[in-house]
């Protein structure tokens, strides 16, 4: 019982997590203005539209809720050699630098990026550390489903 009431405390003892669900309130809207704004043709692709965001939301909890273990896995395949190394690298350069840059998403993934960081620095702060997959799963819930109450109340 007293594990349930902490848990019920936690958005008041953590609140970068209300700043979390604020931040993804707010992209949800925005991601439903980018729709709204396309016409008929954007319409057939609002589904798919959503769907990126969302994916792109997921990747951004993810890289910033464990990031030791994303750090680690690529180091592992850039040891490989240095051909694999030059090629990851390449990669990875090329096709992040002409995403963040020729889709204007640089801004957005910023912002997501801190307030991820920010909530999970808070939830530091006050001593709740989960296993980082569970708590990667936890904040993508609290984004994902921030971002689609801002999506409800554009409709």
């Amino acid at each position: 019982m007293k594990e349930m009431f902490r848990l019920m405390l936690l958005p008041l003892q953590a609140p970068m997590l209300l700043v979390l669900m604020g931040v993804s309130t707010y992209q949800g809207m925005h991601w439903s203005h980018a729709l709204d704004a396309g016409g008929n043709r954007m319409q057939e692709l609002t589904t798919l539209f959503w769907s990126a965001e969302c994916l792109q939301a997921m990747l951004i909890v993810f890289v910033c809720t464990m990031p030791d273990l994303v750090i680690r896995q690529v180091s592992i395949v850039m040891a490989a050699s240095r051909v694999v190394s030059l090629v990851v690298t390449l990669l990875l350069v090329t096709v992040g630098g002409l995403y963040l840059l020729h889709l204007n998403v640089l801004a957005n993934v910023l912002i997501m990026g801190s307030a991820v960081l920010l909530a999970r620095l808070d939830l530091l702060r006050v001593r709740v550390v989960p296993p980082p997959l569970v708590l990667a799963g936890v904040l993508s819930l609290l984004v994902l489903g921030g971002a689609n109450f801002g999506r409800m109340l554009v409709r």
